[in-house]
């Protein structure tokens, strides 16, 4: 029996384009593109643990989980290179610092997908981030994190 593991993948994004590398031998090197998923009840959301930031933003979180295909969670930042790789759909967190999300942004961005803070704008300075797969996505769940009710 032979096994394949995926070591030391690298993510980039330059010039608006991003890219992985690192991947097996069979793979090569590949363009990173966000997949077409427009619809909350076909998406894959992830996030780090379930017990996302405060009660009021575990509500808003959950809002959104109520309305997905399917949620997962502890991936950390390895959950934002697989939605650039198009192999999931969202991400949402709470509580996270600039330096969490300022490089995934750009290979996101570059791969298609977008990413904002939970009020819709940039997300550069951290905090509760959304990033999506589609714009439409995006604009699906955006409005069930901010009315979200305890």
């Amino acid at each position: 029996m032979t096994a394949t593991f995926l070591t030391a993948a690298f993510f980039t994004a330059v010039l608006g384009l991003a890219a992985a590398f690192g991947l097996p031998a069979a793979l090569g090197a590949a363009a990173l593109q966000t997949r077409s998923t427009r619809a909350l009840k076909d998406a894959l959301l992830f996030s780090t643990f379930p017990e996302i930031g405060s009660r009021a933003e575990h509500a808003s979180f959950q809002a959104v989980a109520k309305q997905v295909k399917l949620v997962r969670y502890g991936l950390d930042c390895y959950a934002y290179a697989l939605l650039a790789a198009g192999q999931i759909d969202l991400v949402i967190e709470a509580g996270l610092s600039a330096y969490d999300v300022q490089a995934p942004i750009a290979v996101i961005e570059a791969a298609g997908g977008v990413v904002c803070n939970w009020q819709g704008r940039p997300a550069h300075d951290g905090g509760q981030i959304i990033a999506a797969a589609t714009p439409e996505l995006m604009a699906a769940a955006l409005p069930l994190l901010q009315n979200a009710r305890l």
